[in-house]
């Protein structure tokens, strides 16, 4: 078969009355709760899964959440509130600054960081990233970039000491952030919405009792390009849905794919996709624009994501049964 774009098209209106429907469904007879609320992060796949909420409660029983930080980008507040205005929503801004210096999540971040990087400190700006796919087989290992106050940067192999604590510190942002989404829900006895999207939900982009932990998760099932075409039926911004994938969670720009992902969300959608639906990796070669043997690389990435992150899909195991509860 030809992979094209084509294979991830939608019936747009359609599709979100269903996914409407269904929410509306699940929330009211399901969970037994009267609305829903959302963490507007100023990007597509929150600002999606609030335009849903939207249509299947009414603006008046959904509540978006604001909750910048220090690292937060510039643009962040300013397209989350474009969000919340456009569907008509309220909002509740928390500024959870103060909860992570608390918690010393800077502190705890910049104490891995310094195991590779010793002069790092007060002024300095951070990310991590991992080799493109596409250029080798071999494992890949992530590095820290950092920059200092003058604007000089530097990129150093983190060991793996410094990464999980990096990775652990950061953490609680994604966990502060779900910690607030839940007193609100709780409150008003609405339902928490989670936002990933296929690609997120499938390889593990998520963190265990943060983002990854949510009441619904309306778009789930749906690729990120899927997700970008049912933003305008749902009413975002275009500024919001010009906007590229980023993880607003380091100090220094991200994108996703540099941090995360084998590809850019428009050709990692139609890897996912091609070896879902079992097309071989050189039949999906030319659609995706890569060598059968870069395409092999991919494919194997999201086996080995797939495998690493499995347990952050599993609920709490229990060692003998409660068949009382569980039926």
């Amino acid at each position: 078969m030809r992979l094209t774009p084509d294979v991830l098209k939608l019936d747009l209106e359609k599709t979100a009355d269903a996914l409407a429907a269904t929410l509306r469904d699940v929330v009211v007879d399901t969970l037994k709760r009267r609305g829903m609320v959302v963490g507007l992060s100023g990007g597509i796949d929150s600002s999606v899964t609030a335009g849903l909420a939207v249509r299947a409660f009414g603006k008046e029983r959904v509540v978006g959440l604001l909750m910048p930080e220090t690292d937060s980008a510039d643009e962040t507040l300013g397209l989350s509130q474009s969000v919340a205005d456009a569907l008509g929503i309220e909002t509740v801004h928390e500024d959870i600054t103060p909860i992570l210096k608390a918690a010393r999540c800077y502190e705890r971040r910049d104490e891995a960081i310094r195991k590779v990087v010793p002069g790092f400190g007060p002024g300095w700006k951070s990310k991590i990233v991992l080799p493109d796919v596409l250029q080798s087989s071999a494992l890949r290992f992530y590095s820290v970039v950092v920059q200092d106050p003058s604007g000089k940067t530097e990129k150093v192999r983190m060991t793996t000491e410094a990464y999980l604590g990096v990775v652990a510190a950061t953490n609680f942002k994604q966990r502060t952030r779900t910690m607030l989404e839940y007193y609100h829900a709780d409150r008003l006895n609405y339902a928490v919405g989670g936002t990933p999207n296929r690609l997120e939900y499938d390889q593990g982009f998520f963190v265990k009792g943060g983002d990854g932990l949510a009441d619904v998760k309306p778009i789930a099932h749906l690729y990120k390009t899927q997700v970008y075409a049912l933003a305008e039926v749902v009413g975002i911004p275009a500024s919001v849905r010009a906007r590229r994938p980023t993880t607003d969670t380091y100090s220094l720009p991200q994108s996703q794919d540099e941090f995360y992902f084998s590809l850019p969300y428009e050709r990692m959608d139609l890897a996912l996709w091609a070896k879902n639906n079992g097309v071989s990796p050189a039949d999906a070669a030319a659609g995706l624009e890569l060598t059968t043997a870069q395409v092999e690389r991919v494919y194997a990435d999201i086996e080995q994501k797939r495998r690493t992150t499995r347990p952050l899909h599993l609920h709490a195991l229990l060692l003998a049964p409660v068949p009382e509860v569980h039926l």
